[in-house]
């Protein structure tokens, strides 16, 4: 499977080419078709947290930071996009309308590790079936440093079918960056499979609203 920049880059291009012009920018899917996996083994239930080399500047992951005290302090100092104190998660707990809400909108959560019996008591129903539920932290982590490399992740998640979908830029990034992003995620991919490239099938790339480019 050619894994050349050039090659990716060529089907990042025609990927662009192919999408009509939007009011909004676009993000840039890469999609593994996989082969010759047990979806009931370790490998048919892949579920990763792959920092990527490369941000989105338009579209950065939104992070949400259930904390109390200091560490709270310093996870709004370093722009969590939502600090939860315990005495708020106290009032969401069976608000379902709300817990869905908070678990659409953010892409990771964090909490502090004492905390995480209650959090997986409250938040686990919304956040468990889409695979957000919170990172354990201590309250002497560094949160500021978790939150930055929290921004350049992408979760890649396989379920029920041999199938990987992921954004790995968006539209107005360097073709550079985005295949840095794509040979990132092929590698860790490829790294959890058991006859590595051998288990893939095809990989795509898309814009949300243009039709999928061959890479191979």
């Amino acid at each position: 499977m050619p894994l050349d920049q050039k090659t990716i880059i060529t089907a990042i291009k025609e990927a662009k080419e192919k999408s009509k012009k939007r009011n909004f920018t676009q993000s840039v899917e890469l999609i593994l078709n996989l082969k010759d996996i047990d979806m009931k083994s370790p490998e048919g239930r892949i579920q990763e947290r792959i920092e990527l080399p490369h941000p989105s500047p338009e579209k950065p992951n939104k992070i949400c930071v259930i904390a109390t005290g200091e560490l709270a302090l310093k996870a709004k100092r370093a722009k969590a996009d939502l600090v939860i104190g315990k005495d708020e998660l106290g009032t969401l707990a069976g608000r379902k309308k709300d817990l869905r809400k908070i678990a659409n909108e953010y892409n990771f959560f964090m909490a502090e590790a004492p905390l995480m019996p209650r959090v997986g008591k409250t938040l686990g129903p919304a956040l468990g079936p889409r695979g957000k539920m919170p990172v354990p932290v201590p309250p002497t982590a560094d949160i500021s440093d978790l939150i930055k490399r929290y921004r350049k992740m992408v979760f890649v998640r396989m379920r029920n079918q041999p199938v990987i979908r992921c954004r790995v830029g968006t539209e107005s990034m360097k073709e550079e960056e985005i295949a840095e992003n794509v040979q990132t995620v092929l590698r860790t991919i490829e790294g959890k499979l058991k006859r590595g490239t051998k288990n893939i099938k095809t990989v795509y790339l898309k814009t949300s609203m243009g039709k999928p480019v061959k890479i191979t």
